[in-house]
């Protein structure tokens, strides 16, 4: 395997690619599932598979646009949905959930309607629904990092304003915080996160990878930045662990990266399991 990603560029680039998105995606995952946001992070998606089959007809039906990577398109399309979201949020105040199935259902719409044009799945499609190994682009790791630098800047330099809104918006509107703008940013970085992720877990599962640690880190840690650092470790073990799994196996790296993260999920609730019962019988 180590002489593989050595001699194989589309190797090095996918690994490279899993490790950096099995860092940000979890880091970002905790801010989102501590603010109960975890289903924008599917609405997302089905927004940026709009993007990405829009393009995919566009390179088919004008030969000056079939060299246009469907990153670019994929990634507008994201971050123009988090604006609609947070738009829609502010227009239904008293029913914000609203906004994430609105634009989850515009955004398979006008999936649906691309594909469709676009005569049905491709191979390129297939790769972006559930990843690939092989299609990884040297191009698109360095989106990957480019995205991975924006998303850990805004994380450093808004640390604590991200902590208090977490966990008290109330508070945080109180002492002054400019909330809106900066859960307008949060809304366009998740967007950004979604689109890196896609070509390694692939639109239909990126949400798991945001997800699915975070929960398995929250049963292990006793404070928000334990929290942090597991969903992190968890995160890069789903990818390696899948990434291997998919190169030997031959399978989408998507299904075996998520299913890795549900047998992390799994031990670690037996784990938990465990320990309380072992320490309920000493008590007793």
């Amino acid at each position: 395997m180590i002489t593989s990603i050595l001699h194989y560029e589309f190797l090095q680039n996918a690994f490279l690619a899993g490790i950096i998105i099995g860092f940000i995606a979890p880091l970002l995952g905790v801010f989102i599932v501590v603010r109960r946001l975890s289903l924008i992070a599917d609405a997302l998606s089905h927004v940026t598979l709009a993007g990405i089959a829009g393009s995919l007809y566009l390179s088919q039906s004008f030969t000056a646009l079939a060299l246009l990577n469907p990153l670019y398109l994929g990634i507008l399309a994201a971050v123009g949905g988090s604006m609609l979201i947070e738009r829609l949020r502010r227009l239904y105040k008293h029913f914000e959930e609203l906004s994430i199935p609105i634009i989850m259902s515009a955004g398979l719409g006008m999936s649906a309607i691309f594909i469709s044009l676009a005569q049905g799945f491709s191979t390129d499609l297939f790769s972006y629904l559930f990843g690939s190994v092989s299609a990884v682009s040297r191009q698109d790791l360095w989106i990957v990092i480019g995205i991975a630098i924006v998303v850990l800047l805004f994380i450093f330099l808004l640390y604590k304003e991200l902590f208090v809104l977490s966990f008290d918006d109330e508070y945080a509107q109180a002492s002054g915080l400019p909330t809106k703008v900066i859960h307008l940013i949060f809304m366009v970085i998740t967007a950004l996160v979604i689109a890196a992720s896609m070509r390694i877990v692939g639109i239909l599962l990126v949400s798991s990878l945001i997800t699915l640690p975070v929960a398995a880190s929250i049963r292990m840690a006793r404070s928000f930045k334990q929290t942090i650092v597991y969903a992190i470790v968890f995160g890069e073990l789903a990818v390696i662990i899948g990434l291997v799994s998919a190169f030997y196996l031959n399978l989408a790296p998507g299904g075996t990266i998520v299913v890795t993260s549900i047998l992390i999920l799994l031990a670690v609730i037996i784990y938990k399991k465990i320990v309380t019962a072992a320490t309920a019988s000493r008590a007793n």
